[in-house]
């Protein structure tokens, strides 16, 4: 279980899940990066050290007003509008797919990922991606509204929201909402547990509906969300901030999360800005001063949480504590934290790579998810039945939020890295994944990012890894970084 914490949103397969199907499947092991130094680091000078041509590997994201960015962003809403739109027989309330069908996954659809979409749709100011936003919102109000076995407010890892045959060959029929009425929980894959950190996306994302609708419905929504963490989460021991959240069984779970608490920080403060209830405040205040608790101050970086309250898990160090604490913080004392990202778990991708998938000729250059990942074991599978990782696979995803975490802070240089690294996640949009589908539909050309360029190792057990598969989560955090849209301000 070491590590467990620093696993945030659980849409990362079998985190906080139970049931029969856990484990089964081809892709059910599948919800970071570089500051000073990476420019050096992954120079002209390396990647033609590594034999790989310049103008693959050396191309800057062309900025939110040129004319190719401009043509990269239409095609990131083109793949979010194709996973929403994926079932149209089966009814108008619907959430998003979040991988193409070809990670195995099938309908599924995290809560994370769709709170993500929700903010991308919302970032977009556009009347169309405004439109969608809200209905994703009422989805998950819905489910609130509709779980199948509790009325307090919560909402599931994962629902699924169209119809597929099982591995074991038995038919899950139905669509988002059941025949009953009821929401869809993801039961055959165990994602039936709750956890903070979705929950509080889940709330971010309404909260945001509620600003920019007016509709007092969202508010109302996040409020729920927020009281059942305070009941849920809230936690006396010597490290305090909010707990992991519960499994499927409703069983609570001991971890606590940095990347939770992060998430808290600005749902509190949403909450409190939007209701006027001072409540709110001393909330984000018990979160975020666990955040104080598990910086490392002589590193510049916050460790992934702890295991039982008491003392700081110190391993792996994953990417997103870094640069989610700079975006719901803003603070230039633990500002380092995305230097320490950028350098310390910076990777490039290539064909001549040890179990590389990319294609020759190609590169990518970015983050891994956390430490871990790069002394992964690449002569061993990450699961049963899944491929061997890459230590230097891209993971996109977190690519995307560190792009974005240096254009907020914008120091000396941090501009320029963005950049370098957004055109990485516009090549992987362009290049990566060609021929995948979205409920047997074929998706609009060269639509959606890919979580990782390869096959890479979490390093955080439980066969969790990201694959070369185009992910929902991955293309809204690279259209909000585009636009500069930081969903973690309070």
């Amino acid at each position: 279980m070491n590590g467990m914490t620093g696993v945030n949103h659980v849409n990362r397969v079998n985190r906080v899940t139970d049931g029969p199907g856990r484990g089964r499947g081809p892709a059910v092991s599948r919800r970071g990066l570089l500051g000073a130094g990476l420019g050096a680091g992954l120079g002209a000078a390396v990647l033609a050290a590594a034999g790989v041509g310049s103008a693959h590997a050396g191309t800057a994201g062309a900025g939110a007003g040129h004319p190719r960015a401009a043509s990269a962003q239409r095609r990131g809403h083109a793949f979010l509008a194709a996973a929403m739109d994926a079932y149209p027989d089966h009814g108008p309330v619907r959430l998003a797919q979040s991988y193409a069908d070809q990670a195995g996954l099938f309908s599924t659809a995290f809560t994370y990922d769709n709170a993500l979409a929700i903010l991308a749709h919302l970032a977009a100011r556009t009347s169309d991606g405004r439109a969608r936003a809200v209905a994703l919102g009422d989805a998950l109000l819905y489910a609130q509204e509709h779980d199948p076995a509790h009325d307090d407010g919560r909402l599931r890892q994962a629902y699924n929201v169209g119809p597929y045959t099982f591995y074991d060959g038995s038919l899950q029929p139905d669509g988002f909402v059941r025949a009953d009425g009821t929401a869809n929980v993801g039961t055959q894959f165990g994602f039936t547990g709750t956890a903070v950190g979705d929950m509080a996306w889940a709330g971010i994302a309404l909260s945001a509906l509620a600003g920019r609708t007016g509709e007092r419905r969202f508010l109302a929504g996040a409020v729920r969300i927020g009281e059942w963490i305070e009941r849920n989460g809230r936690t006396d021991e010597p490290l305090g901030g909010y707990k992991f959240g519960v499994d499927g069984a409703d069983q609570k779970l001991p971890f606590t999360s940095t990347e939770h608490n992060t998430d808290l920080v600005c749902l509190f403060g949403r909450l409190a800005r939007l209701t006027g209830d001072r409540v709110w405040l001393e909330r984000r205040a018990r979160a975020r001063a666990f955040l104080e608790k598990v910086w490392e101050a002589d590193g510049g970086f916050f460790y992934t949480g702890t295991n039982d309250g008491v003392s700081v898990n110190r391993s792996p160090i994953p990417a997103d504590t870094q640069t989610w604490t700079y975006l719901a913080l803003g603070s230039r004392d633990h500002a380092r934290s995305l230097d320490w990202a950028a350098r310390e778990l910076a990777v490039l991708d290539h064909a001549e790579r040890r179990n590389s998938t990319v294609p020759a000729g190609q590169s990518y250059e970015g983050v891994t998810f956390s430490s871990a990942g790069l002394v992964a074991n690449e002569d061993a599978p990450i699961a049963e039945s899944q491929p061997k990782p890459d230590r230097n696979g891209v993971w996109f995803e977190g690519t995307a939020h560190l792009a974005l975490a240096l254009r907020e802070r914008h120091g000396r240089g941090d501009e320029a890295l963005a950049g370098r690294l957004l055109g990485s996640v516009e090549r992987a949009q362009d290049l990566l994944g060609g021929g995948q589908t979205v409920g047997g539909r074929a998706l609009p050309e060269r639509s959606g990012v890919v979580s990782a360029s390869s096959p890479l190792d979490t390093g955080f057990g439980f066969g969790f890894g990201y694959y070369p598969y185009r992910h929902l989560g991955a293309t809204a955090w690279y259209l909000m970084a585009a636009v500069r849209a930081n969903p973690l301000r309070g």
